[in-house]
């Protein structure tokens, strides 16, 4: 197999264990599952199966950011606690995912599970000189990790913009460099917080990622990745913290997934121009809504357009006539299953895949077993 990494900017073998261990970055549940998200957690479920197929175990562990100022906000607006907010928007999220065919993930921890791991974590990067205490805070010192930057590859002017985005708050004085980011911080007083030895707050962002990581697969996992707006500031400071304290590799592998937009701007909450999972599913079958997904290869940026649910839908309808057709050619079914294998071990080209099945359909084969391996139920 073969995937782009997105580190070391080209397409690379992977060839990892017999267990394969994964992490993706998981939803902030403060609002339905929308096509951004499902587009990277069906990737990664892609991936899963082909892994499994070819004869590895896997172990996936995607995470629930349950703290973090998005959700504390959108709490705060609704008037309810914050958990019972995550809660119920996780139920959500899981039958989403589950009605699109993916597969149960080895591990889905919160971050409020790991706030002992989170400490320790920050008290281990502070007592190898790679933060410091000020204003009620822990901060990261990007300076003293000359490794900052090796995943994103981004200059100094594009990461502060991309800080400043992502909430990161480069103008924050209590900063040495406004790259540095926070680990801990003081909470609101309508905020949750955890005692510690630097004060009482809660954890920053991009530590509790490193923290559930490393609790759940160890200290190096081969494979990471989410969607590609992530790979900065979040996956290049999750390396940073935690190779700093391990000192050694956090992430063989980093793979992204491009971005669904809308209107010709990326899906955001904070845009609102979002397509959500479960009301195309009030309209559609899973399996036609899956098969949408999956005619993007995973690196492209792509506009959403519910004429690709037209084209599932017919696609879907000629799969199933093929292989239950009577008298249908079961012959070739083999062939096919392969050249499906070879175009996923072509960098994910799912897209390719869906074409090799088209063409047989095309004959009358029986597709059912290479339509499985995309985890498309005929």
């Amino acid at each position: 197999m073969r995937l782009y990494e997105t580190a070391r900017r080209e397409i690379v073998e992977f060839s990892p264990g017999p267990t394969v261990t994964m992490y993706s970055c998981g939803v902030t549940p403060y609002d339905a599952a929308h096509l951004g998200h499902a587009q990277v957690y069906l990737i990664f479920d892609l991936l899963q199966r082909r892994l499994r197929d070819m004869g590895h175990s896997t172990k996936l562990v995607r995470n629930i950011t349950d703290v973090d100022d998005d959700i504390l906000r959108k709490a705060r607006e609704l008037g309810v606690h914050y958990l019972d907010l995550a809660a119920e928007e996780m139920t959500r999220f899981d039958a989403n995912m589950q009605a699109i065919g993916l597969l149960p993930v080895y591990g889905e921890p919160r971050a409020t599970s790991a706030i002992p791991d989170i400490l320790s974590l920050i008290g281990a990067v502070l007592d190898s000189g790679h933060a410091y205490v000020t204003g009620g805070a822990v901060y990261f010192d990007v300076s003293s990790f000359d490794r900052f930057g090796q995943v994103s590859h981004l200059s100094r002017a594009e990461m502060l913009r991309l800080a400043a985005e992502a909430g990161g708050n480069p103008d924050d004085p209590n900063k040495r460099d406004p790259l540095d980011f926070v680990l801990w911080q003081s909470s609101a007083p309508d905020e949750p917080a955890w005692e510690s030895r630097w004060g009482p707050g809660r954890p920053g962002w991009h530590i509790e990622c490193s923290a559930l990581a490393m609790r759940e697969l160890g200290e190096t996992v081969d494979l990471h990745g989410g969607g590609r707006d992530l790979v900065f500031p979040h996956h290049e400071c999750e390396v940073a913290q935690s190779e700093s304290v391990t000192g050694t590799t956090f992430c063989r592998h980093w793979l992204h997934v491009g971005m669904v937009g809308l209107g010709g701007r990326k899906m955001s909450k904070s845009l609102g121009n979002l397509v959500f999972v479960g009301d195309l599913l009030k309209e559609w079958e899973p399996m036609v809504l899956r098969l949408a997904l999956l005619a993007h290869h995973y690196r492209s940026d792509w506009d959403w357009d519910e004429r690709d649910l037209v084209t599932a839908a017919d696609r879907i309808e000629r799969w199933r006539s093929s292989s239950g057709r009577p008298g249908g050619v079961s012959s070739a079914a083999p062939a096919v299953l392969e050249e499906v294998r070879a175009r996923l071990d072509a960098d994910l080209d799912a897209p390719g895949a869906l074409s090799v099945i088209d063409e047989a359909t095309a004959f009358a084969h029986d597709v059912t077993e290479a339509a499985s391996l995309l985890g498309v139920v005929l």
